[in-house]
């Protein structure tokens, strides 16, 4: 009954698992999430108060399926001031997510056959994404032992006359790398060289630790922003992931393909969420930064736990809100008799016997790791970290 398309999809790790968290929260069992991208906090009170005003004033009737004019003005004006980028709002669309804005861009360029490369580990809907479009995802791990840095290397190596995109997040998830000026600088040149696209997912970019800074990929140079769609959204750094606005900016003759996509899928995003993203992108910057310093209060806390265990090691990473520890050596030890494997197997374990809940690096194509959000209460994490070090100190050497 299914088409082939779906028969071939694979289910969202991350969502399952967020169901399955759901269902023992629901039998009375106490879990403690660190599986869910999103923030614990409350979207900020200027962005409450805009959107409470837009239902006031009638603002609930259809916008323009690429976004109120307002709203991609002010995207305009975010993208000139924060990246050094210029668009025009007819180079902006504004969809129900930053998700939607991916998919709307991957099945505006990628033809059948056509390659996307991906270099992992990445995020899990990347790769189900292209192959929803009929193109050919084509890995290209980084290395953990460099911090999991965008190697460009690799990735021309990769490059072939079928190559039609690259997906690049920077900042990272699931690893919290943030990628350097002068990595994705070659990339750029790369892509305008080889001509192919590259869509530059920048949803964390204002969640950045120890003085490291974002580089927004169009903004290297017009050659370079001509190959390029930005994506991002008010989700992660605003705390408004139940809002569900994203928005992408790109060539014209790109966004207007997506806009005619969106037009005849779901048409407009949220029209309220649009109003409270004009005031979000204007007015709430001091309340992002507040949160950032928070979430960096945490992360340095999760690794400095982390590292003390035995038998983990993790990288420090330097934006979003994961860690991405490596539980490899983990794979050999058992635990009432059976044999943890794999990154499942050690995230099964950690959350039937620690009743907290991590994703398996598997997931995000990092056999070897497991990924940890902190985007949670102090409290939590501590409480967290102390179930996972004593669920730690029970596992057995196989003998």
């Amino acid at each position: 009954m299914l088409s082939e398309r779906i028969k071939k999809m694979k289910p969202s790790a991350t969502v399952t698992l967020t169901a399955k968290v759901a269902e023992m929260r629901k039998n009375g069992i106490d879990v403690i999430g660190f599986n869910v991208g999103e923030p614990d906090f409350n979207t900020p009170d200027v962005i409450n108060v805009e959107a409470k005003k837009a239902i006031d004033d009638g603002f609930t009737k259809y916008t323009p399926a690429s976004g109120a004019l307002d709203f991609k003005e002010e995207i305009c004006n975010k993208l000139l001031r924060d990246n050094n980028v210029k668009y025009t709002p007819s180079q902006i669309i504004v969809s129900s997510g930053a998700k939607q804005s991916l998919i709307n861009s991957i099945f505006t360029i990628v033809n059948k056959g056509d390659e996307v490369i991906l270099p992992t580990p990445c995020w899990v809907s990347y790769i189900e994404m292209v192959k929803l479009a009929e193109g050919i995802p084509v890995i290209v791990p980084m290395e953990e032992e460099k911090g999991f840095a965008l190697d460009v290397e690799k990735i021309e190596k990769a490059v072939t006359d079928k190559t039609k995109a690259i997906i690049i997040n920077t900042p990272n998830n699931p690893t919290g790398a943030v990628y350097k000026k002068e990595h994705i600088e070659a990339l750029g040149k790369l892509a305008v060289q080889k001509e192919f696209f590259i869509i530059s997912d920048e949803i964390y970019e204002k969640l950045i630790y120890d003085g490291e800074k974002h580089i927004c990929t169009a903004s290297l140079s017009d050659e370079i922003k001509e190959w390029t769609i930005t994506i991002n959204g008010l989700s992660k750094a605003y705390s408004m992931t139940g809002w569900r606005i994203g928005y992408a900016a790109g060539p014209a003759d790109i966004v207007k393909g997506m806009v005619a996509l969106q037009g005849h899928t779901t048409s407009n995003a949220n029209s309220i969420a649009q109003k409270a993203g004009v005031i979000a992108l204007k007015e709430a910057e001091q309340d992002v930064e507040k949160m950032r310093m928070e979430f960096d209060r945490r992360r340095q806390y999760i690794i400095k736990r982390l590292n003390n265990m035995d038998g983990i090691s993790c990288a420090e990473p330097k934006g979003a809100f994961y860690t991405m520890p490596n539980v490899k050596s983990l794979f050999e030890k058992e635990y009432d008799g059976e044999k943890l494997k794999d990154s499942f197997g050690v995230a099964d374990f950690l959350l039937k016997e620690a009743r907290i809940a991590v994703v398996p690096g598997a997931a995000f194509e990092s056999p070897d790791n497991i990924r940890i959000s902190y985007s949670n209460s102090m409290e939590n994490i501590e409480k967290g970290m102390n179930r996972m070090e004593e669920a730690l100190n029970k596992l057995k050497v196989k003998r």
